[in-house]
């Protein structure tokens, strides 16, 4: 009999790589017995990564969630393990020290026992920090490989950073192939170099997308893994993750010692999840992404992130539509927008060093094929709109690309006065609690037990604030219903939906719901928009997304009476997870700003005038 091999379930990971959403609270605790039940897990994936960011959405307390969502394992044994982007701690820009400190003492607290810590560019600078935080929490460090298949990543490259995170004093290390692509073979080798360091608990993570990851996990166990991830129906395979009755059958088959499952209980949580999805959960999960795709083999794009790519992709789709409509020329099929972004990712990745496609830099890279999808497709060159976090990452601030910038880039870059940097990461963000702690005691806001609300605040400021605000549970509420409504109307003919559309009349903009044949629209389908009196010239929205004026408490929001030059920064829209800079085209003075800070827009929206 071979060695014994143990079972993760990525139960939070299972829905982020489905669509947008995690369950709320009540859910959780609903299914956590069920799944203590089922007897066959060492390891529950219960929080971390985009997690607190959703239970905000949904309006919810995040830290609340936590609590009573890690309580059941706890009291069965099971640990529980959670996801840290490093430097970014859990969310997708960079996080200064103290908060990271605090954000270890929290999830400590709140019931979490292993940190699983992993940098998008595989820079251990920004990893050991957390090494340190977790011990001093008393927490287990996890420390993550980010697996990707390029020139440069090869097996010596991943041993070597094994090696440097065990000296360091992980506890543990990770095999993170979030996107499935890692060869069999190679993550073998990888696997036994690093035992061949010190037998050191190895727990494999990755996505069935491309369809390696079952060859994947069997040769990881052969090489000595410890812990496998595995998903479960009706949210395992497509961009989720190999199925733990198929991965418990194959490794029984190979000789592993295995845990059994408890079928009765397996049946109750399967059920159990069918029930979220059809409560609201299912109205975000594309159905592409229940299909695996051996073209996901090419640009290597994470299981993780393709539940919110399905969902961009119809808005993006929309916005070439919408171009072409205007000029005659032939729609373009979600399909062919597919291929053409899977094409322009495999052309964009190596020129901007190889970062690991993973959060945040997986979506960097799928953002900037996108822009210059849509740009193209708009009679545009390649590389006209790049976001500030993503010139963060070009630039080094982020760490150290693993690759070689292309000279197209390195050039821009000099061409608009951009300064690359080779310092430390963390020293480009000094510590900020301390700002934090006063803004709540301004706003009468509690810091909460063990510090955790103090500690929301400064992870997710914007959000947090929409949160207490009460705007985030209106906006998640409004959109189920829009869901629900399309939903209700996806039956009819793509030519008889109802589609929204801006037109102006005398100089006027009227948003307009068009239909045909025999449709009931709402009072609403014919809305005015109101927009500020007074000329000037208009910025427009360049995409779809939520609208702000600015994307941190260090920065000063525009006001009208401002003066501003071309080039100057007037706000920002959020998309596709990333904040993408909007500047000034003109010299003047901003006359009106007419959406407020948090609203939805879509493309060619007005934002302001400038006068």
């Amino acid at each position: 009999m071979k060695k014994e091999v143990k079972f993760s379930l990525v139960f939070r990971d299972m829905w982020q790589s489905a669509g947008k959403y995690v369950p709320r609270v009540d859910q959780l605790v609903k299914v956590a017995p069920a799944i203590v039940e089922m007897g066959c897990f060492a390891r529950v994936e219960t929080n971390g990564g985009g997690f607190e960011q959703v239970n905000l959405l949904f309006g919810e307390n995040p830290n609340k969630a936590v609590r009573e969502w890690t309580k059941p394992f706890h009291a069965a044994g099971i640990q529980t393990h959670m996801l840290d982007r490093a430097l970014n701690g859990l969310r997708m820009s960079p996080v200064p020290a103290d908060v990271r400190k605090l954000f270890y003492k929290v999830k400590k607290a709140q019931g979490t026992d292993i940190t699983r810590t992993f940098c998008g560019l595989n820079d251990v600078r920004n990893i050991i920090p957390s090494i340190g935080y977790a011990h001093d929490a008393g927490m287990i460090s996890q420390c993550s490989l980010c697996i990707t298949h390029s020139p440069v990543h090869t097996v010596e490259y991943y041993v070597n950073m094994a090696k440097q995170l065990i000296e360091a004093g992980a506890d543990e290390i990770c095999i993170k192939d979030m996107a499935g692509i890692g060869r069999p073979v190679t993550l073998g080798k990888i696997v036994a170099g690093i035992k061949k360091i010190k037998d050191i608990p190895i727990q494999y993570h990755s996505h069935a997308g491309p369809g390696f990851n079952m060859a994947s996990i069997l040769e990881v166990c052969e090489a000595g893994c410890d812990y496998v991830d595995v998903g479960m129906e009706p949210l395992s395979w497509g961009t989720g993750h190999a199925d733990l009755l198929s991965v418990q059958a194959m490794l029984k088959d190979a000789g592993f010692q295995v845990p059994e499952i408890n079928m009765e209980a397996y049946m109750k949580v399967r059920s159990l999840i069918q029930e979220f999805m059809d409560d609201f959960l299912g109205l975000y999960i594309s159905p592409r992404n229940r299909l695996m795709n051996s073209l996901l083999i090419g640009p290597g794009l994470p299981g993780g992130m393709m539940g919110s790519l399905m969902a961009d992709l119809e808005s993006n789709l929309e916005s070439i539509n919408k171009y072409k409509a205007k000029r005659n020329l032939p729609f373009m099929k979600q399909d062919e927008l597919l291929i053409k972004l899977f094409n322009e990712v495999a052309y964009v990745w190596p020129r901007v060093g190889y970062p690991p496609l993973v959060t945040p830099f997986s979506q960097y890279v799928k953002n900037l094929a996108m822009m210059n999808v849509i740009a193209m497709e708009k009679g545009k060159e390649r590389w006209g709109m790049i976001a500030d976090d993503i010139w963060d990452m070009i630039l080094g601030k982020a760490g150290k690309l693993p690759g070689e910038l292309a000279p197209e880039i390195v050039e821009k870059a000099e061409r608009e006065g951009r300064k690359f940097f080779t310092g430390n990461p963390q020293d480009n963000y000094p510590d900020c609690l301390d700002k934090y702690r006063k803004m709540m005691k301004d706003n009468k806001w509690e810091l909460g037990e063990d510090d955790e609300e103090l500690f929301e605040y400064a992870m997710h400021p914007a959000q947090y604030e929409a949160y207490k605000s009460g705007k985030a549970k209106q906006d998640f509420l409004e959109d189920v219903e829009k869901r629900r409504a399309e939903k209700d109307k996806s039956s009819a003919p793509d030519d008889a939906k109802p589609k929204t559309l801006t037109v102006q009349v005398e100089g006027q903009s009227y948003r307009v719901t068009v239909a045909y044949g025999d449709i009931d629209l709402p009072a609403s389908a014919t809305e005015k928009v109101s927009l500020p009196a007074g000329e000037g010239t208009d910025v427009l929205s360049p995409l779809e997304g939520k609208f702000f004026l600015t994307k941190n408490t260090q920065e000063t929001p525009r006001k009208v009476g401002d003066q501003v030059k071309k080039g100057d920064l007037l706000g920002y829209i959020d998309s596709m997870k990333t904040y993408n800079a909007i500047r000034s085209d003109v010299d003047g003075t901003i006359v009106a700003i007419c959406v407020n800070s948090g609203d939805t827009v879509s493309e060619d929206d007005v934002l302001m005038k400038i006068a």
